[in-house]
């Protein structure tokens, strides 16, 4: 059918170049069968959110969205992943992400939806159709007798403090970036650190979504629970989440202390650190320059930067407080400040293998200098029974490490990922990594059972790019 769209460009009168978008959109709606009375609604509200991006590079919350003659390109946060979708389109309710996706279906379109863009894999990409749901953000209900709280699939993590906290509640724990969309930390498995807290896969009780065929599907305690484990860590190959329903636990306080230790104290210490803190996690510095790459105070070579977090009672004195120390409500500490200066990778291995594993990152990031230049980022994560988080079945040790844009930095990635494969180490799904499905079915106890449940809701493949498709098909 062509191009869907025809882009604004500074050669063409205005007028000239909206009505061939006009134009190419609604012929894109017409193959796709969307009913007449709906064209000039979704059409119009298409328009004034794309004509709003015309012309420049625009940042939308982590993701750069840009146009030249044919069609849009999005790209993530850190620009390692780009591409062009046939159209972009705003969507605002259930009912519209059902139409689109029955009708693109029926076509043979693939469908993606985008986040914030936090992913470093090409997890979203597709030449088809990318919807975007900015306007489905929000917490809509708060229970605190039952401490859960449902919100649309754009809410970001930082979203749920205030709610939460007025009604004396509190997300169990979260990571040091708090501005991903919700539904695409629970689909990656992302977490924060702690012996004994999982991810925010774990927190999933229920959901909706819209699935492969443009079916509404209700996933919950009473109905349709045999999907849960499936849909915990999906990677948005199920569906397109509507809503999500979170479990939550009672608000409370963190005293975070913050220290510069050298790397053998930590490992002579790290099981005692694990166990004594709520929440341990450090960076290790392999050369004098790694601390300001991540905007970290200090930290010499073979430093180690550590946070503490544990609960503290509101009452804590605060003004005595020495400068490596403070003490506010938990949502307020967790985060840190990153500039998006690298390429990351992480695999999640058996925690009580962490001594020997950390040894062999140090003695294989000293031979790769200068790529291995950025800090080795070091935390815990409780297991699930999410079929398909790292975490399965299994306490973990989480290990980051980095590279730097512009450098060619895959033979250091290999050689990281060929050490944690010595040590059965499992990715996360919005890092990178050299995962094949031979190898995720030997990783996952339950991969088949969730290669089953994607083709039971997805049969056409609908959501699946070539990146995934080479992993579950």
């Amino acid at each position: 059918m062509g191009s869907w769209l025809s882009t604004y460009s500074g050669r063409r009168d205005h007028r000239k170049a909206t009505a061939i978008r006009r134009e190419n959109f609604a012929i894109f709606l017409q193959c796709i069968s969307v009913k007449p009375q709906r064209i000039s609604v979704k059409l119009n509200r298409y328009l004034a959110y794309y004509n709003s991006h015309k012309r420049n590079r625009t940042t939308i919350r982590g993701n750069r969205m840009t146009s030249d003659a044919q069609r849009p390109t999005w790209t993530n946060w850190v620009g390692n992943q780009s591409f062009a979708p046939s159209a972009i389109i705003e969507v605002a309710s259930e009912a519209e992400i059902a139409t689109l996706v029955a009708r693109a279906a029926a076509q043979g379109i693939g469908v993606r939806t985008f986040g914030t863009g936090h992913s470093f894999t090409p997890i979203i990409e597709t030449d088809g159709l990318l919807l975007d749901t900015q306007r489905l953000r929000g917490v809509i209900a708060i229970d605190a007798a039952r401490q859960q709280v449902t919100a649309l699939p754009k809410t970001t993590v930082g979203d749920f403090g205030e709610p939460l906290w007025e009604a004396g509640l509190a997300l169990a724990n979260q990571g040091d970036i708090d501005t991903q969309a919700i539904a695409g930390a629970i689909a990656t498995g992302t977490h924060g650190s702690g012996n004994h807290l999982p991810s925010f896969s774990a927190t999933l009780i229920g959901a909706r979504f819209v699935d492969g065929l443009g079916n509404l599907v209700t996933v919950s305690a009473t109905e349709n629970a045999e999907v849960l484990p499936a849909l915990q860590t999906s990677l948005g190959l199920l569906g397109l989440l509507t809503s999500l329903t979170i479990k939550v636990i009672p608000a409370y306080h963190l005293h975070a202390r913050t220290a510069t230790l050298p790397y053998g104290e930590v490992i002579e210490r790290f099981a005692e650190f694990a166990a004594n803190n709520r929440s341990f996690s450090f960076f290790w510095m392999p050369s004098d320059e790694s601390a300001a790459l991540y905007c970290l105070d200090n930290g010499k070579r073979d430093d180690c930067a550590i946070r503490f977090f544990n609960e503290a009672p509101p009452d804590m004195p605060r003004q005595k407080l020495p400068a490596n120390e403070r003490l506010d409500r938990a949502y307020r500490i967790y985060p840190m400040h990153y500039d998006p200066n690298f390429h990351e990778m992480e695999y999640f291995l058996p925690l009580e293998a962490a001594t020997d594993i950390l040894q062999e990152m140090r003695k294989l990031m000293f031979r790769w200098l200068p790529l291995s230049v950025y800090p080795l980022e070091i935390r815990t994560v409780a297991q699930d029974n999410a079929w398909m988080s790292p975490n399965y079945g299994r306490d973990n040790l989480v290990v980051s490490v980095s590279g730097k844009p512009g450098d060619d930095y895959w033979g250091y990635l290999r050689a990281c990922d060929a050490l944690f494969a010595e040590f059965k180490g499992r990715p996360h799904w919005g890092k990178l990594h050299f995962m094949t499905a031979d190898r995720l079915d030997r990783l996952f106890p339950r991969y088949e059972d969730f290669v089953a449940m994607r083709r039971r809701f997805d049969p056409q493949g609908t959501f699946l790019n070539a990146h995934t498709r080479a992993l579950f098909e």
